[in-house]
């Protein structure tokens, strides 16, 4: 169950995305398109408190749990982010709007990737303390060691992240020929 709810807050996400940018350019309501977007973290209020109830009856914590609390954080930290860029993309292919700056070139561009390693340091924040509750509120009374594997996979992925970023930083990306950075 908890695997289709998150399956379901993923569809959800974008069913809301679309619906909300929908109503705010095409439509031309947007109070009504933020209310849309606005509802996007209740999915994840509700997974959350599914994924809880579920450990609370007894269910063995496994990856699933641990999937739920690494889509949470996510969401926590990049959520916004994805909804503003498609907000921007939205209001300049559907309503005449400036068109978006990109991450950039050089120094800029290595900047941005750095300010989207701090997203997965957050998301991966919001998981770890997911975990560890999960992990305190079993208890002696399960195995835990799949919600510590997922611990570790965040603090991979923000190792990851930082050697992507770094990357730029060493290795800056050069604007294309005859372009400006």
């Amino acid at each position: 169950m908890i695997v289709a709810l998150i399956i379901a807050c993923e569809v959800g996400f974008w069913v809301l995305l679309a619906a909300g940018l929908a109503l705010r350019y095409l439509a031309k309501k947007p109070r009504l398109g933020a209310a849309v977007l606005l509802c996007e973290p209740l999915m994840e209020l509700v997974l959350l408190v599914v994924t809880t109830l579920d450990l609370k009856n007894g269910a063995a914590p496994d990856w699933k749990h641990g999937l739920a609390a690494l889509y949470v954080g996510y969401t926590v930290a990049y959520g916004h982010y994805t909804i503003t860029w498609l907000d921007g993309h939205a209001a300049h292919r559907l309503a005449g709007g400036p068109k978006p700056a990109g991450a950039g070139y050089g120094r800029a561009r290595a900047a941005h990737e750095w300010r989207l390693w701090i997203r997965t340091v957050i998301a991966a924040a919001v998981a770890l303390g997911l975990l560890q509750t999960a992990i305190w509120y079993v208890g002696d009374a399960g195995d835990v060691s799949s919600l510590k594997a997922w611990q570790y996979g965040a603090l991979r992925a923000v190792g990851i992240h930082a050697l992507v970023a770094a990357g730029y930083t060493v290795w800056p990306k050069r604007a294309p020929a005859g372009q400006v950075s």
